[in-house]
């Protein structure tokens, strides 16, 4: 099983340290344990700042990032839950100090139940005091998270200190990603692509979109991915046309497609790859048509995406290949073009979203449509064409490095083409049949 290593973390910290100002102090809190109901909880995932500085993945913890103190042991210290014995009984075993200390090079360890007694004596060394929230760009906050909580709690402790934003200090560094970064999402992506094999073996009219849900959940779990990156789509007939759709509880139809959208997430990192395939293992000609129209517009989109660009402007430009597109399909027309509103053209009316997203620790990670991209970030390249009059809709989706060349699909020998899909279901029949 890969993994990251305590001086991926290490790295990471040190980039944060080198980016704060003298007589500062620094500090990231774990995400919450979500209720369920009654006494359980929803399975936990970590804050992806914290995870990003230390590795650990449990919750009720603290980093604390203090680089001007002249005691070099108090410098970063992490703060993580003491369980009782009882509380291990029934949660199982938690992080010791020295496992904590593996997993993160963090020297200091202690216990969370010693953070303010701590905090209150290297706060004061301080001026400024750097904490994060969620700044991603669709997040909005509906409820006092762990954050705020936090934050809240030293206002009230240190009302006279200087609160900055931590944040952006992190995405920064976050965009880029490492070597050992780009290994782990390719390994994300491997398995992604091994649950795409396993569905195009098993798919076949009369099989529930659940079915196929638990075809590739069956394979990530299979390979020690044990979260999707994102609520797996699973869409068939009409429903291809719902961009978010979640229900996966319809029975796929002969001549039908199943558009599809997941992808793993393998040691907190996520892969994203969609997909639309014949239920029956053969494109009509229309459908088709339209395949491979969404798979000329992603390869150029490809040929787009190079240093120096930015998604705003990326989306300018593949409009216009997919303005093209449609044209040919005869689903829009020049008078379409001509009295179309600039803010919402003619093309938006079969392709509404954005062509992709940057993606690493969260599927949707950090970053903004004005952000320029450079070597190492990572985005997703997802357009598609959705005809809700005709019953189908169809989105096709890579993952791409940004390289100092140009850039690298991730996802190149993932099967794309049509001929390739149906000749791969094909060869799915004649096992069944022999």
């Amino acid at each position: 099983m890969k993994q990251l290593s305590p001086n991926f973390f290490k790295k990471n910290r040190e980039k944060i340290f080198n980016e704060l100002p003298e007589k500062s102090i620094a500090f990231v809190v774990a995400a919450d344990e979500l209720p369920r109901s009654g006494d359980q909880t929803f399975k936990y995932h970590q804050n992806s700042y914290l995870f990003y500085l230390t590795g650990i993945n449990q919750e009720q913890t603290i980093l604390m990032l203090n680089p001007s103190h002249p005691d070099d042991s108090k410098k970063e210290i992490l703060f993580i839950r003491k369980a009782s014995k009882l509380e291990e009984i029934w949660e199982g075993h938690k992080l010791t100090k020295e496992r904590a200390k593996e997993i993160s090079g963090i020297e200091n360890i202690k216990f969370t139940d010693d953070f303010d007694g701590i905090a209150g004596d290297l706060t004061y060394y301080a001026n400024d005091i750097y904490v994060s929230t969620n700044e991603n760009l669709k997040y909005n906050r509906f409820y006092d998270d762990a954050d705020y909580r936090f934050i809240e709690k030293l206002r009230f402790r240190f009302p006279l200190h200087n609160f900055k934003r931590l944040s952006p200090i992190i995405i920064k560094n976050r965009l880029i990603k490492s070597e050992e970064e780009i290994e782990i999402i390719k390994e994300s992506i491997r398995i992604t692509k091994d649950a795409f094999g396993r569905v195009l073996k098993f798919l076949k009219p009369g099989v529930g979109e659940y079915e196929i849900e638990a075809e590739i959940t069956h394979e990530f779990i299979r390979q020690q991915a044990y979260n999707h990156a994102y609520h797996p789509i699973v869409a068939s007939g009409t429903d291809n046309c719902i961009l978010h759709y979640t229900e996966n509880n319809k029975i796929c139809n002969s001549g039908e497609l199943v558009l599809m959208d997941f992808g793993a997430e393998y040691q907190n990192y996520a892969a994203d790859l969609s997909r639309t395939i014949p239920v029956n293992g053969k494109f009509n000609d229309f459908q088709r048509e339209v395949y491979n129209s969404v798979l000329f517009v992603q390869r150029e989109a490809t040929k787009l995406m190079k240093p120096g660009m930015t998604i705003n402007k990326w989306n300018l430009e593949v409009g216009k290949i997919m303005e093209n597109q449609l044209l040919e399909l005869g689903l829009i027309t020049t008078t379409d073009i001509l009295n179309q509103n600039p803010d919402w053209p003619a093309y938006k009316k079969y392709f509404m979203h954005g062509t992709g997203h940057f993606m690493g620790l969260d599927v949707h990670d950090v970053g903004t449509n004005d952000t320029p991209w450079k070597a190492g970030m990572i985005l997703t390249n997802e357009p598609g064409i959705y005809i809700e009059e005709k019953g189908f809709g169809i989105r096709l989706e890579n993952d791409i490095l940004i390289s100092e060349k140009g850039n690298i699909d991730l996802m190149v020998d993932i099967p794309i083409e049509a001929d390739e899909i149906e000749e791969l279901m094909k060869e799915r029949e004649n096992d069944r049949i022999n």
